[in-house]
């Protein structure tokens, strides 16, 4: 029977520490790290991310991860040639109607980020939203960091 116990323990120890990758209880997305969400797709949808009707849906606004979300959905993106970014939360913006809603009911806003890299001209708007989830993909102009 002690054997029985060993074994399962020394197996649960084993798929525990065999991948830094997990799915994250709050939306369902997968973590490279607690820092960074994969993705692996970019979008062909020019208005993804890029315009307020069409958001990033992080999620995690329920259990108090929104933000932490939306900044592990900008730690996986990289620029048009793999180029390290930086970005800023520039503020809240654009209301939207969403079912969760922390109020239960009504409208949320947006968070707009600005990014930019190296040798960039200027600094992109990217539109995401924490209180859905959806699939994430990089948008149009961006790379998926290595």
């Amino acid at each position: 029977m002690n054997k029985q116990f060993l074994t399962f323990g020394i197996l649960l120890f084993l798929l525990s520490c065999s991948s830094s990758k997990q799915i994250s209880k709050n939306t369902q997305q997968i973590l490279y790290d607690n820092n960074a969400f994969v993705i692996t797709e970019i979008s062909t949808d020019k208005t993804y991310g890029l315009s307020p009707k069409n958001p990033v849906e992080v999620g995690g606004v329920k259990d108090s991860q929104g933000p932490k979300n939306e900044r592990r959905f900008l730690n996986a993106l990289a620029g048009p040639n793999g180029e390290e970014i930086s970005y800023f939360r520039a503020g809240s913006c654009c209301s939207i109607k969403s079912n969760n809603n922390p109020f239960g009911y009504g409208s949320v806003m947006l968070d707009n980020y600005r990014v930019t890299w190296e040798n960039s001209r200027d600094t992109v708007s990217i539109y995401i939203n924490m209180y859905d989830s959806g699939k994430l993909k990089a948008p149009v102009g961006f790379t998926i960091k290595k």
